[in-house]
Order: structure tokens, then C-alpha cells, then sequence
């Protein structure tokens, strides 16, 4: 006999005591009855009444939304963008949370998933606690910096409306001005348009060039859709079988501009979407492994070669730099934008197959630059047996970076200094560098 499921508790309310943020976007409290709630729209020490959104009786954890705030924090601020909220967009995590405190709740998660999955301190990974705005970022509270210049606004299919996803749903939250979109993105007028037809319009607005571009996601059997916008753009359109890209007017590309370099990015392909975050990272990244003349350099993970191009430079005509990506457009892409440099050499494949079969049994520098889910074990104990003098790791998961972190460990590796950018604001991510060196050097 089948056991009956356990009663849903969506809908169901309690007051509680907001306890300490969490990795996600959300803040930890417990019911009376000991059950745990991961809040969202609250911050440390409030008192709220949360709305449970997702759980069960006997679950292990149920999520939830503020919806009454009984006692603030002197760090809550009115959200600025009026889409925000329980229930409401959920593109943004702390829309009502003064810019400072937003950084500060970014350092309080690091240095959680530091001491949790790698067992170090900020002392013990070289970081001074802080999270660093973007230049031009540090505004006043109620100000939104318009950072993000790659958009992926879905479709209501009822009125053809762009929108934004709401929190782990898959309903559509009509905006009619997205206040983290980069003015490149804002001018286009995406959300005034119908989209009849379309499952997604994904917005590019390249930084250090003029180039704008939208990518359509055509529900089954619809057509594309007159595109008629406020400013001069290229489209693509994603085949909605196979998932590959296709030109349909102007260029299949945009042009990036990062590292006194042009970088041509192929079909909505990725590249970092704050204006600054390119030229912010290389700085970071060749700040900490100091790139010698003749230096081998490896760069996994490399994307269409943003710092393969800045090893390249900095390593010189006697130096060389191996680049490995997994996606065949940023390949092309890197071999197109890295073509003046002889001595750099792009391989398609996934790292932990490619690495291997290359017969590199040496390095002198590795820059990796993995997804979310970070490098992983087999991954990084093949880079620790190759003798890299640094190694810098750029990650946008600090759970994923610990976790990685405490494999160098034992492959032999220390944390040399660690580095936190505030990419996206508004958002609970945060990018990180990482250099690491030998454990025995300057022990």
C-alpha cells in the first residue's frame, strides 16, 4: 500500500527571527518547530513573517518570501525597481538591501563557504574580507547600476510580453524597464514590442563597440517575428530542435572590447556581461601570476580566449599558451581572436579529456575559468602534478571555489591571495580570483 504524500506547506505563514544570510540569495531562519526556512527578501536580525513557497511537512528545509516585515534592519531600503518583491521577478536577490550591505552579505557568504568546504579563514586564503565594486558602480542607496549588458527576457505566451522569470518558476513577470540593464540593452526597447511567438529574446549589448544584438528562441512551429527595434541590431535564432544558432540578419557576432584587445564573440556566446568585469578580471588574474618572458601558460576553460590573448602578451614571442574550451563557436571565435599570436594554440574539448591527451607534463602558469560547478577533483589533482609556479582560478561559485580550494590542498597547493568583485550587483553572485602557488613556497 502506498504511503500517502506528506501535507504541502506553500501558502502556510510564521513569524520568525531572520538568523544569517546563506549561499543563494536568502537568509536562514527556523520555525518554532525547529524546521528550517530559507528566507528571501529579509536580511540578518529582522523579524518577518515568511510565507512558505516550497515544502512539505517532514521536509528537510522549506523555502519562503518576507511578505511583512516586523522589525527592519538599518540595512533595508526601500526595493528601487517596483518589480521586486514576494513573489515578483527573480532576477535580483537584494534589490532591498543598501549597496554596502549587499557587499558585506557577499563577504559573509564567502567566508562561510571558505571555512565550510575548505577549512580556511580569510587570513589563510590572503583575503582582506572585502568585496570590491566595479568602477562606477559605488552608488548612493535607492541607485541601481546599469550593469548588465546580456539579457535573456522570456515571453508570456498569453500576451506576447517580455519579461523576466520569476523565482524558481517558470511564470513570466512583465517589466517595463529593467533597472539592472545596461543602457546598450534599455535603448533597445525590447520590453515595448510583441513577441508573439517567441519563447525568448536574449538581448547583447557589446562594451567598447556600437554592436547590439538580439537572439530568438521560436516556440515549435511559430515565426519570427518582424524585428523592428530603436536601435540598428543583428539577429540570430536559436533552432528551437537543435538548439543551433543561426544568422538571420547583419552580423552573427558582436565585437568585445577588453585588454586594449577586440574580441569577436559568435552567437550569443558567452562573455562576462558587467561593462567592466573583462578588463577587471585580466587585471586580477595577471596582478597575481605575474607572467614571465617564456613562460608556457595553460588557460582552461578559455572561452573565446579573453585571457589566453593577455597571456599571450605578457609571455612574449619565446613564451607559449595552450588554450582548451568545450563550446566549438568560442573555439573559433578564440582561434579567430588570437590569430596574430603564433605561439598560442586552441584545443576543442572538454578539459579533463583534452588535458590529458596533449602529453603536457609541465607548466609554468594555468588560468582556469571553469562553469558554476566548478573544476573538480580529477581536474585539478591532473593540474597539481604539473608544477605551475601560480595558478589562477576564476570563479563565480564561492562553494564551487572552496570545494576546488581544498583539492589543491592536497594535491599540494596554498592559497596565495583571494580577490572578491561585486560583478552583480543587485544579485547574490560574486566573482572571484584565486592565485595559488606551491604550499612550500614562502611557508
Amino acid at each position: 500500500m502506498q504511503a500517502e504524500p506528506n501535507k504541502s506547506l506553500v501558502g502556510q505563514e510564521y513569524e520568525v527571527e531572520i538568523g544569517p544570510v546563506a549561499h543563494g540569495g536568502h537568509c536562514v531562519a527556523r520555525t518554532d518547530g525547529g524546521q528550517v526556512l530559507f528566507v528571501r527578501h529579509a536580511l540578518p536580525g529582522e523579524r518577518v513573517v515568511a510565507r512558505v513557497t516550497e515544502g512539505e511537512e517532514g521536509a528537510r528545509f522549506l523555502r519562503a518570501d518576507a511578505v511583512e516585515i516586523l522589525q527592519a534592519s538599518k540595512d533595508r531600503i526601500e526595493a528601487p525597481c517596483p518589480y521586486a518583491g514576494a513573489g515578483r521577478c527573480g532576477g535580483c536577490d537584494w534589490q532591498h538591501v543598501k549597496p554596502g550591505a549587499q557587499r558585506r552579505l557577499k563577504a559573509e557568504v564567502i567566508a562561510e563557504q571558505l571555512k565550510r568546504l575548505a577549512g580556511l579563514t580569510p587570513e589563510e586564503a590572503g583575503w582582506d574580507g572585502t568585496v570590491m565594486p566595479a568602477e562606477g558602480d559605488k552608488l548612493p542607496a535607492g541607485q541601481v547600476p546599469r550593469w548588465r549588458t546580456r539579457v535573456q527576457y522570456a515571453v508570456d505566451p498569453a500576451t506576447g510580453k517580455a519579461g523576466l522569470r520569476r523565482h524558481r518558476s517558470h511564470e513570466v513577470e512583465p517589466v517595463d524597464d529593467c533597472l539592472i540593464a545596461a543602457e546598450g540593452i534599455h535603448e533597445l526597447g525590447i520590453e515595448r514590442r510583441d513577441w508573439t511567438g517567441m519563447q525568448s529574446v536574449e538581448a547583447i549589448a557589446a562594451t567598447g563597440s556600437q554592436d547590439r544584438q538580439v537572439v530568438l528562441t521560436p516556440r515549435p512551429g511559430a515565426r519570427l517575428p518582424l524585428v523592428d527595434l530603436d536601435r540598428p541590431v543583428s539577429v540570430l535564432r536559436v533552432d528551437e530542435n537543435t538548439g543551433s544558432v543561426h544568422r538571420v540578419h547583419g552580423r552573427p557576432f558582436v565585437r568585445e572590447r577588453a585588454d586594449g584587445r577586440t574580441h569577436r564573440v559568435s552567437g550569443g556566446g558567452f562573455w562576462q556581461v558587467h561593462p567592466k568585469a573583462a578588463d577587471t578580471l585580466v587585471t586580477a588574474v595577471m596582478q597575481g601570476l605575474l607572467p614571465r618572458k617564456g613562460d608556457m601558460a595553460l588557460d582552461l576553460y578559455c572561452g573565446v580566449g579573453l585571457f589566453a590573448g593577455a597571456l599571450a602578451d605578457r609571455v612574449g614571442d619565446k613564451g607559449a599558451v595552450l588554450g582548451i574550451e568545450s563550446g566549438k563557436r568560442a573555439v573559433a571565435d578564440a582561434r579567430h581572436n588570437l590569430a596574430g599570436f603564433p605561439r598560442v594554440r586552441i584545443e576543442h574539448g572538454k578539459v579533463d579529456s583534452v588535458l590529458p591527451r596533449t602529453g603536457i607534463t609541465e607548466a609554468d602558469l594555468i588560468v582556469l575559468d571553469p562553469p558554476r560547478s566548478g573544476a573538480g577533483r580529477s581536474t585539478v589533482a591532473h593540474l597539481t602534478t604539473l608544477g605551475a609556479r601560480r595558478i589562477a582560478y576564476v570563479a563565480c561559485d564561492p562553494a564551487a571555489l572552496a570545494r576546488d580550494l581544498a583539492y589543491f590542498r592536497d594535491g599540494g597547493y596554498r592559497v596565495r591571495t583571494l580577490r572578491a568583485f561585486d560583478l552583480f550587483p543587485m544579485t547574490h553572485h560574486v566573482e572571484c580570483v584565486a592565485i595559488l602557488e606551491p604550499a612550500g613556497k614562502g611557508a
